[in-house]
């Protein structure tokens, strides 16, 4: 009897192709979701935003941290494919360099919804849509800030500096294009240098220090994260320098650190990049599970904040 069990239980466990499966039984909608790292605050709460919400929601998260490698980020999707979960979800390091992940997954009949930044494929079809941010509008944002602050300004040009994120990047790419659109009519106003700090704070630092060997009479630095913009802070004190007063400084995010320097004056413009996506994210997940469409793109709502507002009454930012 024992011996009948034993083979029982074996053919029982056994796929059609004969291979012995280890799959834990599924319970529910599963997703596969591919983090681009944790380099910075705002990345590690837009991670925690996920995880809490597919706990609130009941839904079982496979979650892979890439450590900044797009290479990573392909093998874990292919792994989400082999384990067979009901959505795909990742947030893409670099814009392109998709399409052959995209069509496994479509060919497995899984949808992938895109998060956070934006993707560049010769099918859009192979993507199920988009939820993040307008990186386009904050860096027109950026730039409107600076033709309002330098308005009455006599000497001109306005000698810009920008510290862009990670190239290849849909924010790198999209706050770029954004700031030079408003600019363009503006030709007083002079992107002197562009470099990019890779969203790096420890990148934000080395390139200013250089930049202050480099260049004088600066007079805004445009950079595309706070990250980048704390490491300007630091090159800039070691200098006896004074941010936010001696060089103009416009920065992405939102971070707690950020407001706080705002609040002192170091800073004279943020530009939320709200990184709390996990409640909708999960929301369009439920939606795929169920074989229903969904927005192509879709942005979270995000504020920008001056040096004038009165920021009393902001609540803590949690990042």
């Amino acid at each position: 009897m024992l011996i009948f069990l034993s083979v029982f239980v074996l053919t029982q466990c056994k796929r059609d192709g004969g291979e012995l499966s280890t799959d834990p039984p599924r319970n529910g909608i599963i997703l596969g979701f591919s983090q681009i790292g944790a380099e910075s605050a705002w990345r590690k709460f837009n991670t925690r935003s996920i995880i809490e919400a597919a706990e609130e929601s009941g839904i079982q998260l496979l979650f892979d941290n890439a450590e900044q490698k797009q290479e990573n980020q392909i093998k874990a999707m292919r792994s989400f494919i082999a384990y067979q979960v009901d959505v795909i979800a990742f947030v893409p390091i670099v814009a392109t360099g998709w399409d052959n992940i995209l069509q496994e997954a479509k060919d497995a009949g899984i949808p992938v919804l895109v998060t956070d930044r934006k993707i560049e494929t010769a099918n859009e079809d192979l993507y199920a849509g988009f939820i993040g941010t307008d990186s386009e509008r904050e860096g027109r944002d950026a730039a409107r800030f600076l033709l309002d602050k330098f308005s009455h300004h006599d000497r001109l040009p306005i000698r810009i500096i920008e510290i862009s994120g990670t190239e290849g990047s849909s924010p790198a790419i999209g706050r770029a294009a954004g700031f030079r659109d408003i600019l363009s009519d503006h030709p007083e106003f002079e992107i002197i240098h562009t470099e990019s700090g890779d969203f790096l704070r420890s990148k934000g630092y080395e390139i200013m220090t250089r930049i202050l060997n480099e260049y004088e009479d600066i007079d805004a630095i445009y950079s595309h994260n706070d990250g980048m913009t704390l490491g300007v802070i630091d090159a800039m004190y070691e200098r006896d320098m004074k941010p936010g007063s001696d060089i103009v400084l416009v920065t992405i995010d939102a971070e707690q650190a950020a407001i706080d320097a705002l609040r002192r004056g170091e800073i004279n413009c943020v530009i939320e990049c709200n990184p709390k996506m996990g409640p909708a994210i999960m929301e369009l997940t439920r939606k795929l599970a169920r074989g229903e469409s969904i927005p192509r793109f879709q942005h979270v709502d995000e504020e920008v904040f001056y040096e004038t507002d009165d920021l009393s009454s902001l609540e803590p930012r949690g990042y």
